[in-house]
C-alpha cells in the first residue's frame, strides 16, 4: 500500500484531532484527558520546533553569507541580486503587515474564546505585558542596541534574542568571507555538514507533524471549543493568499516594467517549476527545474541564473515573510494583544532577516515564525492556533517563494544585458 504523502498526513491529522476534541467534550472528564494524555504530545512537538531556531539561523545563514565570497569577483551582480531580495523581501512584509490589519482576522474571535486564550497561557501574556512595559520605558535607541550582543552564548540560551543570533551568523559569515580561503575552508566544511544535520533533523520533526497536529488541534478544540475561532481561522488562511496573489500581481509589474517582458510570457515560462514548487513545498528541490525554466524559457544567460537562483533559496522567502508577518499579528489578534507601530515594524525587519536563514525546505517557515513571535512578545503557543493549517498556506507561499527568484534574475540579467530570447519556445 502506497504511503501517505506528508500534508495529507497533517491534514488528516487535523481532522481527526478536531473530530477527537469535539467527541471528547461530550463526555464527562473528556477534556481533563485531552489535557494530560494528548496535549503534551502538541507541547513536545512545538518545544522541538523551538529547540531547533537556533542551530538553524546559525547554520543556514552562516553557510549562506560564507556562499557569497563570489561577490569579490561579481560585485555588481551580487549588490543587486541581495538588493533587490531585501527590497522584495521588506514589500512582501508591508503588504502582508498591512492586510491583516485591514482584515483584523483575529477580531472575529469572541471576547469569551479570547478570554480562554488569554487564561490558557496567561504565563506568556503576563511576560508579553512585562516585556511591553520594559520596551516603553526605553530609549529610542534601545531597539538598535537590542541588535547587538555582549554575549553570544547567553543570546543563544532564548528565542526572544533570535536578531542577536542574525547579527552574529552574519558577522561571523563576513569574518569568513575576508580570511584567506585555506584557513576558512575547514569552518566552512563544518558549518556545510552543520547544516545538512540541522535540515535533517528538521526532517525527522516533519515525520512527526502528523501526531503533532492532532495533539495540538484536540487540545484546542477541548479548550476552546467556540465555533469562531475557526471562522478566524478561514479569515487568516484568506488573508495570507490575498496577500500571495498581491505579490504574483507585484512581481509581473516588475517583470513588465524592468524586464521589459509580458506578463504572460513570464507566467507561461516559469509555470512548471511554480506547480513542482506547490507540490514539494520545497524552493530547494524546486531549484533544478527553475534553473532550467529560466536558463531555457525565460531567457536568462547561465552566468546569471546559477549565481542568482541558488542564493534565491537560501535568503528570498518573499511568500513566508509575509505570511510570518500575518501569522504573527493574527496571533495577537486572537490573544487581544494591540501592537504598537514599533513592535510592528521590529516584525519587519525580524522576518526580513529570518528570511534569509530560513531553509529551503518544508516547515522551516513555521521554525522562523517562531523567531518572529519570540522577538515580537507574541505567545509562541499561538502557533497551535495556525499549525493546522499550515501546509496548504506553506505549498502556497512557496510558489511564491520560487516565482520572487525568478523575477529577481530576469531583472539582474536585464540591467547587466544578459536577457535574450529564450532558447526553447513554449
Amino acid at each position: 500500500m502506497k504511503k501517505l504523502a506528508l500534508h495529507w498526513q497533517i491534514l488528516l491529522g487535523m481532522v481527526l484531532g478536531v473530530l477527537v476534541g469535539l467527541i471528547m467534550t461530550q463526555f464527562d472528564g473528556g477534556k481533563e484527558i485531552v489535557k494530560d494524555w494528548v496535549k503534551p504530545f502538541g507541547t513536545i512537538f512545538i518545544n522541538s520546533l523551538k529547540l531547533i531556531a537556533v542551530p538553524l539561523i546559525l547554520a543556514s545563514l552562516i553557510k549562506g553569507v560564507s556562499d557569497l565570497k563570489d561577490i569579490s569577483k561579481l560585485s555588481k551582480m551580487g549588490g543587486r541580486t541581495i538588493g533587490l531580495y531585501l527590497i522584495t523581501t521588506v514589500i512582501a512584509v508591508s503588504i502582508g503587515l498591512l492586510l491583516v490589519n485591514i482584515i483584523k482576522p483575529g477580531n472575529s474571535i469572541s471576547e469569551e474564546t479570547r478570554q480562554e486564550l488569554v487564561s490558557n497561557y496567561s504565563s506568556d501574556a503576563e511576560k508579553y505585558s512585562d516585556e511591553a512595559s520594559i520596551q516603553k520605558e526605553s530609549g529610542p535607541l534601545q531597539a538598535l542596541v537590542d541588535i547587538v550582543p555582549d554575549n553570544i552564548f547567553g543570546a543563544a540560551s532564548e528565542n526572544k534574542n533570535m536578531l542577536q543570533v542574525i547579527f552574529f551568523s552574519i558577522f561571523f559569515g563576513i569574518g569568513l568571507i575576508l580570511i584567506p580561503e585555506k584557513k576558512s575552508k575547514p569552518v566552512k566544511k563544518f558549518f556545510d555538514g552543520f547544516n545538512e544535520v540541522i535540515l535533517k533533523m528538521i526532517d525527522l520533526i516533519m515525520i512527526a507533524s502528523p501526531y503533532g497536529v492532532f495533539a495540538l488541534l484536540a487540545a484546542l478544540v477541548v479548550e476552546s471549543p467556540s465555533i469562531d475561532l475557526f471562522k478566524a481561522l478561514a479569515w487568516y488562511a484568506f488573508t495570507v493568499v490575498l496577500g500571495l496573489i498581491i505579490i504574483i500581481v507585484f512581481y509581473n509589474l516588475l517583470v513588465f516594467i524592468f524586464a521589459k517582458r509580458k506578463p504572460s510570457f513570464f507566467m507561461k515560462g516559469i509555470s512548471p517549476a511554480q506547480l513542482l514548487a506547490f507540490s514539494t513545498s520545497s524552493s530547494a528541490a524546486t531549484l533544478p527545474v527553475t534553473m532550467e525554466r529560466v536558463t531555457e524559457h525565460l531567457g536568462v544567460e547561465e552566468e546569471v541564473s546559477s549565481f542568482v537562483l541558488p542564493i534565491g533559496a537560501t535568503i528570498n522567502m518573499d511568500g513566508t515573510s509575509l505570511y510570518q508577518a500575518v501569522a504573527a499579528v493574527f496571533i495577537a489578534q486572537a490573544f487581544g494583544m494591540d501592537l504598537s507601530l514599533s513592535v510592528q515594524l521590529g516584525i519587519i525587519v525580524t522576518a526580513t532577516l529570518a528570511s534569509i536563514g530560513s531553509a529551503a525546505v518544508p516547515g522551516a517557515g513555521m521554525v522562523m515564525l517562531v523567531i518572529v513571535l519570540a522577538q515580537a512578545g507574541i505567545p509562541e503557543a499561538g502557533l497551535a492556533l495556525i499549525f493546522a493549517i499550515d501546509r496548504p498556506l506553506d505549498m502556497c507561499r512557496t510558489t511564491v517563494n520560487v516565482t520572487g527568484d525568478a523575477v529577481v534574475s530576469m531583472i539582474v540579467a536585464k540591467s547587466l544585458g544578459k536577457l535574450h530570447e529564450p532558447k526553447v519556445k513554449d
